[in-house]
């Protein structure tokens, strides 16, 4: 039976409004207070309701996603609690399916008065969702109603054993249960009891289980280290490629190929043995070899190919994708020796005169299958995963070359294996700058606001260069000298990115969205490979924005770069 939970509160916004907004944070959650982080961070708020705690933690100086699927709700909070921090986003539990786009860890997990609204059945997978976001150490606070049901909304019964239980099965740790208060709200029999969990690890086990694969599996190629590799590339790199499937992701098949011919080709080229006894690696085949005249960082999405040079790339991609299928995929095993990332193989995509490295390539195929605890380790702990890759790999390399009676250096193993990024190019934005000032049209600084012209153009990455190379279109923008190098390499900050967004959303659409055919089409297609944007269809600039904002986030947490508060005006 499908139970309507929102739709009461999508209707019932304006009493429901008044109601919460009569009391403030202090009184209704007392006692949750004293068990908040100290330091603020990053919380999510799931059932934000009117935005009164997202509005309390934004306050205190907290980063916030608040998730409201009652859309009338929503758009009354973001209109009482106007404010740069809060990000408001449409989803619901159990799912949560587009927070989990955003790739983000969070500090502390919010819910309060929304448990009573999960049906029993599923709450296992509520509970499974939520722990997923949780950074270690994260807290996941939630407060529960008991009493009777209200007319109006669908309930169910709560207790304390239950979260404690359903936390338990997936890593999490009681870290305290309240005793019962009386409602501030919601009449007589009524009362309100606060439950916090705590992550203590990275809570489900990915990183040992990846760790004894590529310390302890058994290896007679570079396939399994290179399947690994590329799988972590691709959650750094472009992981709102990944399509949600129960208990784990599935990425496109042919994403992979490309990723673990960019790695190969340096190693191969560079004559480095991958196998034993100079065996010949499987898909080093004629199509391999006509790639030389690239450079590996060619080899990247949104990137197109004509003639003879697109042929031999359909062939080689097909080449590698049934060798990852039918070896390392297979051979990648679990303790009981099913296959960890089990992949499936389409027909081979016939090839033509020209090739676009595109999401409906990457998917033609095939897929292959990641389990969702070991996705997140792979998203967020990259930064420990890629040199005990890497090392491994100098290690398997040496041991292939003495064997073979030679010697090999570490640094030449590590040189090939660098992930080479395309040159801080600015260039094409340059020259589009130029060409609209030419025709005598107004080009802004997104920052400033100021008018460009002359020598003071320059043309800014949004989310710096130093944290994290992305050429992407989207992430070129127009700027003042001035503001380029008062921005420098710091992230910019929520306030001052969200004064600039009209500047940044006209920029798009007159540069990106109405330019010919090739710059529509690379900018369509770098946002939604390396933004954290729905799949099932072309995202709009509101929607681009919104995401440019997460992956802003994301960075944040991961690089701890300071932040940029924009240009300071005399008084």
């Amino acid at each position: 039976m499908s139970w309507d939970t929102v739709g009461p509160y999508h209707r019932g916004f304006r009493e429901f409004t008044a109601a919460y907004e009569a009391f403030s944070f202090e009184e209704i959650h007392r006692d949750a207070v004293p068990y908040l982080p100290t330091t603020p961070g990053l919380v999510l708020d799931v059932g934000a309701g009117t935005g009164r705690d997202a509005a309390w933690f934004a306050r205190q100086g907290w980063e916030v996603v608040a998730v409201e699927p009652a859309t009338a709700f929503r758009q009354q909070a973001a209109g009482l609690h106007p404010d740069p921090r809060i990000r408001w986003v449409d989803d619901r539990l159990p799912s949560l399916a587009a927070v989990h786009r955003f790739g983000l860890a969070f500090d502390v997990v919010w819910l309060s008065g929304v448990w009573q609204h999960i049906p029993p059945e599923e709450r296992g997978r509520a509970m499974r969702k939520l722990a997923t976001l949780l950074k270690p150490g994260g807290r996941l606070v939630l407060t529960l109603r008991h009493g009777p049901a209200s007319d109006d909304r669908p309930m169910w019964p709560v207790n304390a054993h239950e979260v404690e239980r359903l936390g338990r099965d997936h890593g999490l740790a009681l870290r305290v249960a309240t005793e019962y208060r009386q409602a501030v709200v919601g009449g007589p029999d009524v009362r309100w009891q606060t439950v916090m969990l705590d992550l203590p690890d990275d809570g489900a086990g990915a990183l040992p289980l990846l760790r004894g694969v590529i310390l302890r599996q058994e290896k007679s190629t570079t396939y399994k280290l290179a399947l690994l590799r590329c799988l972590a590339r691709i959650a750094d790199a472009s992981p709102n490629v990944a399509r949600e499937s129960e208990g784990a992701v599935e990425l496109p098949l042919g994403l992979v190929a490309l990723y673990w011919l960019r790695m190969y080709k340096p190693l191969v080229e560079g004559d480095l043995p991958q196998a034993p006894g100079g065996v010949q690696l499987s898909f080093v085949r004629p199509a391999f070899a006509a790639l030389r005249p690239l450079a590996a960082f060619d080899l990247r999405p949104g990137a197109t190919f004509r003639g003879e040079l697109a042929r031999a790339l359909a062939t080689a991609l097909g080449d590698a994708a049934a060798v990852i299928a039918t070896m390392p995929a297979q051979h990648l095993t679990f303790a009981d020796d099913t296959p960890v990332f089990p992949a499936a193989r389409n027909r081979r995509p016939r090839a033509g005169d020209s090739l676009a490295l595109n999401a409906a390539l990457f998917w033609a195929h095939g897929s292959i299958r990641v389990p969702q605890h070991v996705w997140q380790a792979l998203r967020r702990m990259a930064a420990w995963i890629e040199p005990m890759l890497l090392a491994e790999w100098v290690r398997q390399t040496q041991g292939y070359a003495e064997r073979a009676g030679r010697r090999v250096a570490t640094d030449a193993v590590l040189t090939a294996l660098r992930w080479l990024e395309p040159e801080r190019d600015t260039e094409f934005v340059r020259r589009l700058v130029a060409i609209r000032l030419q025709r005598g049209e107004r080009v802004a600084c997104v920052w400033s606001g100021e008018p460009l012209g002359g020598r003071q153009v320059e043309v800014d990455h949004c989310l710096p260069w130093s944290g994290w190379p992305c050429n992407d279109l989207w992430n070129l923008l127009p700027a003042s000298r001035a503001s380029n190098q008062a921005k420098a390499d710091r992230v910019i900050a929520a306030g001052p990115l969200a004064t600039a967004k009209p500047r940044i959303m006209a920029w798009w659409q007159h540069a990106y969205v109405e330019g010919d055919a090739a710059t529509r089409l690379r900018f369509a297609e770098e946002a939604s490979s390396t933004l954290p944007l729905p799949q099932d269809g072309a995202p709009d600039l509101e929607a681009l924005f919104g995401a440019l904002d997460f992956r802003r986030l994301r960075l944040r947490q991961e690089t701890q770069l300071p932040e940029w508060a924009g240009i300071r005006h005399p008084a």
